[in-house]
Parts: C-alpha cells; sequence; structure tokens
C-alpha cells in the first residue's frame, strides 16, 4: 500500500485539472449513490439535481470557494451527498477559511435538521467536527502546498545564482589572463619587430650584425615563451606561488639594446613583491607605448618609494620626431588601471607640457594588503 505523504506526492503531480476531474467523478459517483438508495427524504428527481448542480460546482472551486461552498452545503441539504461540501471546505481553507467555516457549519446542522426534523448537541458536536476536521486538514495541505512551491523556487533560483556566479567567475578569469598576456608580451613582441626591423632595413649589414640581431631576436622570444609559461603556471597555482622578482634593470637594459633611448632612475630590488610586480607592470605598458606611438623619443623611467610615502613610478617620453602610425586599442592602460585599483592604486596617464607622454602610477607600499580603491580615469595610447 501507498504512504500517506506518497499518495499526496502522487495526486499532486496529476495537475489543477486532473484534480478537478477527480473530485467531479467523485462527487457524481456520490450523487449516483444519493439517487439510487436515497440519501435525503425528498423526491429523487430533487436529490438528483441538487447532486448534479453541487457537482458541476466543484470544477469552479479554486476561482470562487465561497460560492462553491454555498452550491455545495445546498446540495448536502437536498440531496445528503456531503462530497461538494466537504471538498469545497478542503479547497479553499488556505483563502476564505472563516467564511467556509460559517458555511460548513450552517450546511451541516441543516442537512440534519432536514434528516431528522431536530436539531441537538450532538448534531451540533457533529457539525464542528466535521467542519474543523475538514477545513483543517485542507489548511495543512494548502500551507505544504505553499511551502513545497517557495522551496522549489527557492532552488531554481539558487541554481540560477549559482550558474551566473560561475559565469561571471568565468568571464572575470578570462579577462585576467588577456592582461596577464598582455602585460607579459606585448613588450617582447615589440622587441622582436623592432630587431626585425632593424634587420629588414640594413639588409646590407656584415654578418656580425646580422648575427647579433638574430641572436636578440632568439633571446627575445625564448624570454618571452618563458613568460607566458610563467603567467599560466601562475593562473593555475594563484598568485602567491609566484616567486620570481621583477627586474626594471634588465628590462630597460633590453630596450637599450634594441636600439631605444632609455634611462633608468631609481630601482624596485627592494621593494615588496607585490608592489615591485605592479611597478615592473607598468613600465612594460610605458616601454611599448613610447615605442609604437613615439618611436625614437627618448624615455625616462622613474621609481621612487618608501615605508611612509608609497611608491611612484613614472614612464615619460619626448615629442616623437616622427607621426605615429598606430592607433591602438587602449586595451593595455585599461588593465594596468584594473591591476592597480585592485591592489589600492592609481595610473594617470597623458600628454605632459613638453608635447610627449607622461605615465604614472602611484601605489601604497604594502600594495597586497591595500584595499582596493577606485582609480582615475586615464587617458590611453596604448
Amino acid at each position: 500500500m501507498l504512504s500517506y505523504r506518497a499518495a499526496l506526492r502522487r495526486v499532486a503531480a496529476l495537475g489543477p485539472h486532473a484534480i478537478s476531474a477527480a473530485f467531479v467523478a467523485l462527487c457524481l459517483f456520490l450523487t449516483v449513490l444519493a439517487v439510487k438508495t436515497p440519501w435525503a427524504p425528498l423526491p429523487r428527481p430533487v436529490i438528483a439535481a441538487a447532486g448534479l448542480a453541487g457537482t458541476g460546482a466543484v470544477w469552479f472551486r479554486g476561482r470562487w470557494p465561497v460560492a462553491v461552498a454555498v452550491a455545495g452545503a445546498g446540495a448536502y441539504v437536498l440531496s445528503g451527498n456531503p462530497g461538494p461540501l466537504l471538498i469545497s471546505l478542503f479547497s479553499g481553507a488556505g483563502t476564505r477559511f472563516l467564511a467556509l467555516a460559517a458555511i460548513g457549519m450552517a450546511g451541516f446542522l441543516a442537512q440534519q435538521w432536514v434528516d431528522g426534523g431536530r436539531l441537538g448537541t450532538d448534531a451540533l458536536i457533529s457539525a464542528m467536527t466535521a467542519t474543523g476536521v475538514t477545513l483543517a486538514a485542507g489548511a495543512y495541505a494548502t500551507t505544504r502546498r505553499e511551502l513545497t512551491r517557495s522551496l522549489r523556487e527557492r532552488a531554481e533560483r539558487a541554481e540560477t545564482e549559482q550558474r551566473l556566479r560561475d559565469e561571471q567567475a568565468r568571464s572575470a578569469e578570462r579577462g585576467r589572463i588577456a592582461r596577464e598576456m598582455h602585460d607579459v608580451l606585448a613588450h617582447k613582441v615589440t622587441l622582436i619587430s623592432l630587431h626585425s626591423g632593424g634587420l629588414e632595413v640594413n639588409a646590407s649589414a656584415g654578418p656580425e650584425r646580422v648575427e647579433r640581431e638574430a641572436a636578440l631576436i632568439r633571446v627575445s622570444a625564448q624570454e618571452a615563451l618563458e613568460e607566458l609559461r610563467k603567467i599560466l603556471g601562475v593562473l593555475r597555482a594563484g598568485p602567491d606561488d609566484d616567486d620570481g622578482f621583477p627586474d626594471l634593470r634588465r628590462l630597460v637594459d633590453s630596450w637599450v639594446s634594441a636600439g631605444g633611448t632609455v634611462a633608468l632612475h631609481g630601482d624596485i630590488g627592494t621593494w615588496p613583491p607585490e608592489t615591485a610586480r605592479a611597478a615592473h607592470r607598468l613600465v612594460q605598458e610605458g616601454l611599448t607605448n613610447a615605442h609604437k606611438h613615439a618611436h625614437g623619443a627618448p624615455v625616462t623611467v622613474t621609481a621612487t618609494g618608501s615605508r611612509e610615502d608609497g611608491v611612484t613610478i613614472v614612464v615619460a617620453n619626448g615629442r616623437s620626431p616622427q607621426p605615429s602610425l598606430e592607433t591602438g586599442a587602449g586595451v593595455g592602460l585599461v588593465g594596468l588601471a584594473e591591476r592597480f585599483r585592485l591592489i589600492g592604486g592609481t595610473v594617470r596617464g597623458g600628454p605632459d607640457d613638453a608635447g610627449g607622454w607622461r605615465l604614472e602610477g602611484r601605489l601604497p607600499w604594502h600594495a597586497a594588503d591595500a584595499s582596493p580603491r577606485e582609480s582615475h580615469d586615464q587617458d590611453t595610447a596604448g
């Protein structure tokens, strides 16, 4: 045999229309029995008509519970069939409890008065019991149904929110990878392009010049691959596992060896690792932009910092000796500004009074421990 809860689940799974059809069929069956027995001291046509009227009203119990209860009470009084009244009380208990209680009491008492010709204490107790039990069962079923629906909606909402969080996390990770790839590889690829261009322009250079430039291209390509593997390892293991310390002097020397005019003032060797990495990325971006938009102009890199005042990194280039043919999309500076913002710093970029370009970043000494704050709006050039 099925348990009570299993039976309720099966009934609920039928749907509202199927349940209404089942109730109508049950009331119709009871009406047939009421006419055949009969269950009321009235003519059979009256019993049949009253029973059919109450049975038909059951279909609309969800829309008009009080009216259906009145019809059910009348059907019970005239036909002796309690089905429509009980079903209407059970179905509407969650919405019109007091009104249905009054209708139920009136229906049960009226039927006993028609059937017995008098009302006594037993009739009152019987009517109260039948009405109370039916309404209580209906209220319990309604509350349980609403709770189940609420829990289902909450579970669906939680699942949707989790899916959105996962999508946002994937999107953020893709953005982070893109920023890391740009920061790490852009200057290396620019160096390779610069050396290759030098070989192309000086095609008649001697073997020693060609060998030297080819060696520089090979070294730059190897360093780019090493940086790529390093960043991918950091993305897999987390930023705390990055043991490498950025070398600002080596970065500047690589640009000088490629033919650039770069002067370095200060160093980041004694800075905290997270602060030094951010400064290194800013210098990378500044040198790359200087080559793209002010090719041939001298560049000055200044790095100053202390525990009390924080750190400042400035990459400034002079006026370009020739018009720039590249426009850039601004992705590098946008990613750089976001990196600085997340560790409590700011980035500014824009033209200076001498017609050149100045990129400035500021960070607290321990950037990793600083609370994020909004970065200043920056003009993008690269």
